[in-house]
């Protein structure tokens, strides 16, 4: 699936400002009172605040996201000293529109302000990449993500989710996020990139702490420690595409290193570097879909009982799952010029935040948005992006959620929450359950 780019500077580190050197204590005593300070002067400005630190946003942002459409569709937020957009319209056409919205981390000023004080920075990939760079390696990349190179993996991924479910039916009771959303989407890109199975765990468990970039809820210790696992996943990566160079095999690296546009083709710097990002934005993010989406069918048994009447439309299901409560909740763009969204000066330097969650919710394209309707059939949610960003990975994440909520509605008739009200991580870019226990 998609990822995201990281907002710079996280908003707790916008808000410590000069007290980055002070003690964990006084930084929590100070935290609460500059967040107030900010929201407030928001609040009289807008009449509503964003607040992605707030843990009910967390838990559930569809109110947050519906009180914004509502009275400020184009918000400005002090905690990220941006822009907010929360209408499909809007999401939209900034997407789409890539000579007036970047997607360079260099042309944001949050970023850059990051840079000179240290902070944690991505190494350029096509996520953060604007034409002509990112058009020339999203095409040689393109070439081992078509439909037919994707769809030839099936079979081995219905067969990883049987091994995965066989395991887990015999507890009777277990955390489908332990037992088959948190590891299949990393055993699944890892042996397409022809990872031994000894280090599939070491891929997890970089991966997942690599992803802690992109969260404004990661604190410097998680921010460290995603340098360090991006440095070690750099390293492991580059012995075996060194080693791929010289014994080609029928794997994801493979192709990658064959791959040749118009006599151009990957450096070894964009080969690892695009290694990593096709491992960190097809992990969590696939997961999240899981453990997002069977808890949506569970709360909703009506459409449950649907899906398992109509198994042949498992990939409309799939659609509406993305939609109704998407893994990754939102997106960014640097202004490039100034330019008005909504009626509203934006101009060039600022930033965009684009809530693809609150897009997805939005009265105006999709008719009773907050109702789970798995034979809604429309593909046009904003869950893998729009435009030239679009996910790479969207059919293999596509074909693996198929696989998966048809197994799951196949192998367990009497399947049910274990737990009515399971948690959501504290997270704000790439939305997901801490556990989801489940009886069979």
């Amino acid at each position: 699936m998609t990822a995201t780019r990281p907002p710079g500077r996280s908003p707790r580190q916008l808000l410590y400002g000069s007290a980055r050197r002070s003690t964990p204590l006084v930084r929590r005593a100070i935290l609460p009172i500059a967040v107030r300070g900010l929201l407030l002067r928001e609040r009289m400005q807008s009449g509503v605040t964003w607040n992605p630190l707030d843990r009910r946003y967390h838990q559930d942002p569809t109110p947050f996201y519906a009180r914004l459409r509502e009275r400020d569709p184009v918000h400005r937020s002090a905690l990220m000293r941006g822009w907010v957009l929360s209408l499909f319209e809007d999401i939209d056409e900034t997407l789409r529109d890539h000579e007036r919205f970047s997607s360079d981390l260099r042309k944001s000023p949050v970023a850059q302000d990051s840079a000179r004080r240290g902070g944690p920075q991505l190494e350029p990939s096509m996520l953060v990449m604007d034409p002509p760079d990112h058009t020339r390696l999203r095409s040689l990349v393109a070439r081992a993500f078509t439909r037919s190179a994707i769809e030839a993996w099936r079979p081995r991924v219905e067969q990883r989710v049987d091994e995965l479910l066989d395991a887990a039916e015999r507890q009777g009771t277990f955390d489908v996020m332990e037992a088959l959303a948190n590891p299949l989407p990393v055993l699944v890109i890892a042996e397409m990139l022809g990872v031994p199975p000894s280090d599939y765990a070491m891929f997890k468990q970089k991966s997942d702490a690599v992803a802690r970039l992109l969260e404004p809820t990661s604190t410097r210790s998680e921010s460290h420690g995603a340098v360090e696992a991006r440095a070690d996943l750099t390293r492991y990566l580059d012995e075996i595409a060194t080693e791929r160079r010289g014994a080609p095999r029928e794997d994801l690296l493979s192709v990658l290193l064959a791959a040749e546009e118009a006599g151009d083709r990957l450096t070894h710097q964009e080969l690892l570097v695009t290694l990593r990002l096709l491992l960190v934005a097809g992990n969590e993010t696939t997961t999240n879909l899981i453990g997002n989406g069977l808890l949506a069918l569970l709360r909703h048994p009506d459409q449950l009982a649907w899906l398992r009447a109509h198994p042949e439309r498992v990939d409309d299901a799939v659609e509406e799952l993305l939609r109704f409560d998407s893994p990754v909740q939102l997106d960014q763009r640097t202004a490039l010029t100034d330019v008005e969204i909504g009626g509203r000066p934006v101009a060039a330097g600022e930033q965009v935040v684009m809530l693809l969650g609150a897009a997805n919710r939005d009265p105006a394209r999709f008719q009773d948005p907050d109702r789970l309707d798995l034979s809604r059939g429309d593909k046009s949610h904003l869950a893998f992006g729009r435009g030239i960003h679009h996910c790479l990975g969207a059919p293999l994440a596509r074909m693996e959620g198929q696989v998966v909520f048809a197994k799951l509605v196949e192998r367990f008739p009497s399947l049910r929450l274990a737990d009515p009200a399971p948690r959501f991580k504290d997270h704000v870019v790439l939305r997901g359950l801490r556990a989801l226990p489940v009886s069979v």
